[in-house]
């Protein structure tokens, strides 16, 4: 993945988001450290909708002494650069996706399972618009997250249901 503009914390154009971090923490006279930058990879790596708590459990099989904090604290450095977003989903923990990048998305999010599934609709996002402008409002961003059962789960549970 690669930056293709500017971010919000000034992220250099061209630059890997890791490069970008580093740029970053740079800018503001921050500490750079290897377990920074392990931090960031496995992020990048993970593929979005990871907890703190799942990237220490990566980190750390590369480095046991990453710490809960220095996780904590690498995951705010690349929300506040622009790097990734973080994320509520309604079960009390925190999920971090990349965000530069990315081209906006929505989100199915299962209650049972937990599994989230990303999708784009055009005619979602046109009616929303138009929703906008016939109340004279200006959409600056938005968040769609639909709550269900998954197939999988509505399945398992169905066969739990025979007799």
């Amino acid at each position: 993945m690669r930056i293709g503009s500017k971010g919000r914390g000034g992220a250099a154009v061209g630059a890997t988001p890791v490069a970008a971090l580093g740029a970053y923490i740079e800018e503001r006279g921050l500490k750079h450290s290897r377990q920074r930058e392990l931090i960031a990879q496995a992020f990048f790596e993970s593929g979005g909708h990871v907890t703190v708590e799942q990237l220490v459990e990566r980190c750390r099989r590369a480095d046991p002494r990453v710490s809960v904090a220095t996780v904590y604290r690498t995951m705010k450095l690349l929300a506040e650069c622009g790097l990734a977003s973080a994320r509520q989903f309604g079960d009390g923990q925190t999920r971090y996706e990349p965000a530069a990048g990315r081209a906006h998305h929505d989100h199915l999010i299962c209650t049972v399972c937990g599994d989230i599934v990303e999708f784009a609709n055009d005619r979602i996002e046109a009616l929303q618009e138009s929703i906008a402008r016939r109340h004279g409002f200006e959409v600056e961003s938005h968040r769609l997250e639909l709550y269900g059962r998954c197939a999988r789960c509505r399945t398992a549970r169905a066969e739990e249901a025979r007799p």
